[in-house]
C-alpha cells in the first residue's frame, strides 16, 4: 500500500502525516509512507485543499487533520 501526505509542511500537515503513522503502526501495516510538498506535485495529483491523504493514489482525506482511528478505519477497508 502507498500512503501519500500532501501538504506545504504545516503543523496541519505534520501531524496528518503523523497520524498515518501511528495507524498503520496500529495496525500493524507496512505501508510507503511519503510526503509530497510540491504545491505543483500535489496538484497534479488532484489535491486541491490540503492536509490530504492518497492511498495508492486516491484522495481519501483533504481538507482537514484526519484522527488515528478514522485512518484505521479507511486503511482496514482498503487493505
Amino acid at each position: 500500500m502507498k500512503i501519500q501526505v500532501c501538504g506545504p509542511g504545516c503543523m496541519r500537515c505534520i501531524t496528518t502525516e503523523k497520524n498515518v503513522v501511528d495507524a498503520c503502526a496500529a495496525l500493524d501495516l507496512a505501508a510507503d509512507i511519503s510526503h509530497v510538498f510540491d504545491v505543483k506535485e500535489f496538484r497534479n495529483l488532484g489535491v486541491r485543499v490540503t492536509p490530504a491523504v492518497l492511498v495508492d493514489g486516491q484522495i481519501v482525506i483533504s481538507g482537514k487533520i484526519p484522527t488515528v482511528e478514522e485512518l484505521k478505519k479507511i486503511f482496514s477497508e482498503i487493505k
